[in-house]
Parts: C-alpha cells; structure tokens; sequence
C-alpha cells in the first residue's frame, strides 16, 4: 500500500549518523554533508516507486552536486522478511546503477524512526546547517515514467536552498511503498514463567 510523507517540520535538526556504506566503510552524516546542503533519502532495492526514479534521482544528484549539495542514500527495510533488501543486494543494485551518491545500510531501523521516514522514497533536505528546509518529492512522476519536462520539485528546491539557504513555501509530498518495520520482538511474557502463588 502507498503512504505519503508528512508535513514538513521545517528547521528541524538532522539526526547524527553512522552506517556501513555498499563500499563496506562506515560514513557519518558528517562525513558525507555538502558545504551548500545534504539530501537524505531513503530507498530500497525492491521498491517499485524508488526503482521507476532512479534515472531521475541520479541525474538530479549528480546536478546538485555541482552546486554543493550531496545526496546520501539509506535503505532501512526488514531484510529479514524482504530478502531482496538485504546488504549483499544493496551492493548490487548499487553496481546496477553505478550510484553517484552512498548507499547505506541502517540494519537497526534506528535511523529511520529517528528521522521518523515512512516511505521509499522519503526524501528530507537540508540547508548548510543539517536543518531540515524540504520534505516533499523528487517529481511528480510515481512509477509510471514522466514527461521530459516535469518540473525537478527536489532539484528545484535544493537549489534554493544552497543559494538562500530556505526551501520552497508550497512542498508536495512524497509517495511510496510503506518502509518494511521489523515486527516487534515476541513479548516478554512468551519466556515468562508464572512463579507460583
């Protein structure tokens, strides 16, 4: 089923990270922030949303990254019950789309919930500072392919944040494959015995 993002919480700082990376090193947000602004973005390898973007996403992380603005990716899916999500397979799809930009694995779900993502793609930009200016879409285009001239919703409102460091007032939402949370842990009281009475 297809969520969409929330409202964006503008001004909101990033959360810190460090996660292994399909190049098998570990990258801190840090690390890999750009001096003008940093796209997080969350994908998976499976996702048909994320997979009918990745022409435009490559094309539009390579463009911003001429203006300062680096673009990081995560995949947080449960590659337990999606094996097609797992870290072996994020190496792939990486080399598949000879990926311009860091994929990585955050194979807790911590920063995930910390960033409170939903989908695949969930996209959050963010100014010089890691304060978060834009949480819409790349375009308009869902997993149907898209007119040459379909306005770059995500470029677009990058760009303006590199050069006046806020983004657009209007944001539209994303719109993706709901991200594969990890069932939580059979409860404490399966392993329970009743003491007696």
């Amino acid at each position: 089923m297809a969520v969409s993002t929330p409202i964006a919480d503008i001004g909101w700082k990033a959360p810190m990270f460090r996660l292994k990376g399909v190049d098998s090193h570990y990258h801190s947000l840090k690390q890999l922030s750009g001096m003008r602004g940093t796209v997080v973005v969350f994908i998976c390898n499976h996702c048909p949303y994320v997979q009918a973007i990745m022409p435009r996403l490559i094309r539009d992380a390579k463009a911003l990254h001429d203006l300062g603005v680096h673009t990081i990716a995560i995949n947080a899916n449960d590659d337990r019950a999606y094996p097609e999500d797992s870290f072996s397979n994020m190496k792939v799809f990486a080399k598949e789309w000879n990926l311009p930009f860091h994929y990585l694995h955050d194979d807790t779900q911590e920063i995930a919930h910390a960033y409170e993502a939903v989908c695949t793609p969930d996209f959050f930009g963010f100014d010089a500072d890691l304060r978060l200016q834009y949480r819409g879409r790349l375009d308009a285009g869902r997993k149907d392919p898209v007119p040459d001239d379909t306005p770059r919703e995500l470029y677009d409102a990058m760009r303006l944040i590199a050069h006046y460091g806020y983004g657009p007032g209007e944001q539209q939402a994303s719109m993706g494959c709901s991200i594969k949370w990890r069932l939580p842990q059979e409860d404490a009281d399966l392993n329970w015995i009743q003491p007696a009475m």
